[in-house]
């Protein structure tokens, strides 16, 4: 049977795993955590093995509206955190909850496998096995790259962008990135400024939002101004972008074919900046590809030693596949619930329009929540049990998102907080954590 606790076993120790674990150790319930790493932060330690951080990235979304409930990020932060000082931020968050001694690391997770009785084994890599009532998988959606298969035969040097690092791997070479993301777009622009020659490819026109509007971040403008239905608001902020970028066509960007918001937003202000300056060009979808040469789908074509697939990531969690389905998006209630098996959960795989950390955090909340009331046998538990295998909410916030792949299961994140406060309302759970008693000096040492 192995060795049973009967607590929470929480898997992973970045930035969705230590919401968790805070939530968890706010309501006294007892809990495991594993984290393969050898310290707190996930992705957002460069060094880690797999990560696919690389050194010119930034938070999309500002410092203001980024940070966990009860532990805003600091002031002395750039408006756009780099990625040095989020890790900072989520050691000191680790430390200021002394959740950092806690986490046991180095420690992979081989399985998770449920139990006859409803319970969960989870099997480490070193064969140790240990048997808990819950399971919440933290494991992260950007380590396991979506990597489409280029038509033709290519004889250049193809890499995904998980294992990009530096410009410097540019310097000297003729480079396409395919894929216009927000790190693909990073990439792009740390192509322009250090490649010999520098294109961008992208299948479609993309709305480009700049990351200051009027001085300000511009995520700060939209949570603080006046809340427009979601027609107008397209309409408002898609004139305003026309007018701030002018004709995208004029820069071999295609027209958007859709309305703004219906993609995943692209939050750049340089790569429309290194396209006007001639650093590098855009060009459509790759039709074919023979030897070096690239030919793209309006019938023209080039020559490249290196192209970067900035094509994003499938949702895979190796140690449950079974349990979660989809590889592409797992059918979680609420991006955290599995529908199908009680007691195992996930956070870290929801697809949004807004900063993450804030809903993990009210992800966190809404589990620990339930699994307190469950613990304690109040009739909130079932009840929401009940939710979780039959409410399927519409949390596209009036967005008719693109048919593509990564937006297979996407939400708005304004429906998707909304609904998230109605629920834990209605049972009585808090949707941020609280704040610490005494905040550790790391956040604001790591910036001076």
């Amino acid at each position: 049977m192995g060795n049973v606790q009967y607590d929470t076993c929480v898997i992973g120790a970045g930035p969705a795993g230590l919401a968790v674990a805070r939530a968890l150790m706010e309501r006294d319930l007892p809990y495991t955590h594993l984290e393969r790493h050898t310290g707190p932060g996930g992705i957002w330690d460069i060094d880690n093995p797999g990560s696919p951080m690389y050194e010119s990235a930034h938070f999309i979304s500002s410092r203001t509206l980024s940070g966990f409930g009860g532990f805003p990020m600091p002031d002395e932060f750039a408006d756009y955190p780099p990625h040095w000082q989020i890790l900072s931020y989520l050691k000191s968050f680790a430390d200021a909850y002394r959740l950092t001694e806690r986490i046991q690391f180095g420690v992979e997770v081989e399985s998770v496998e449920k139990n006859a009785d409803g319970t969960w084994a989870v099997t480490r890599t070193d064969g140790e096995r240990t048997v808990h009532s819950h399971v919440v998988v933290c494991t992260g959606s950007q380590w396991h790259p979506n990597v489409p298969e280029l038509p033709g035969n290519f004889t250049g040097e193809v890499r995904h962008t998980v294992g990009y690092r530096s410009a410097e791997a540019l310097r000297g070479k003729r480079v396409l990135v395919v894929g216009a993301g927000n790190s693909g777009c990073d990439i792009a622009c740390d192509a322009a400024r250090s490649a010999d020659h520098a294109v961008i490819s992208m299948r479609r026109g993309y709305w480009f939002i700049p990351k200051h509007l009027f001085g300000r971040p511009v995520d700060t403008i939209a949570n603080d101004g006046p809340h427009l239905p979601m027609w107008l608001a397209q309409r408002v902020f898609g004139t305003l972008l026309r007018i701030l970028n002018g004709d995208p066509t004029r820069l071999g960007l295609q027209k958007p074919d859709h309305k703004l918001f219906e993609t995943h937003p692209t939050i750049n202000s340089m790569l429309i900046h290194h396209l006007q300056h001639g650093d590098i060009t855009a060009k459509p979808g790759i039709a074919r590809t023979e030897g070096r040469t690239v030919h793209f789908t309006d019938g023209t074509r080039d020559d490249f030693d290196l192209i970067l697939l900035a094509t994003g990531y499938v949702h895979k969690v190796p140690v449950a596949q079974r349990y979660f389905g989809d590889e592409q998006h797992p059918d979680l209630y609420l991006s955290s619930f599995s529908r199908e098996h009680r007691g195992l959960f996930g956070v870290g795989f929801v697809e949004t329009n807004s900063g993450a950390y804030r809903l993990f955090d009210t992800q966190a909340q809404l589990i620990a929540g339930h699994i307190h009331d469950a613990r304690h046998r109040l009739p909130n538990a079932e009840r929401f049990a009940a939710m979780i295998r039959t409410d399927r909410p519409d949390l596209s916030g009036g967005i008719k998102f693109v048919d593509s792949p990564r937006h297979t299961g996407y939400v708005d994140s304004g429906a998707l907080v909304k609904h998230l406060a109605r629920i834990a309302a209605e049972m009585g759970w808090r949707t941020e954590g609280r704040p610490p008693r005494v905040r550790p000096l790391r956040d604001v040492e790591a910036v001076s």
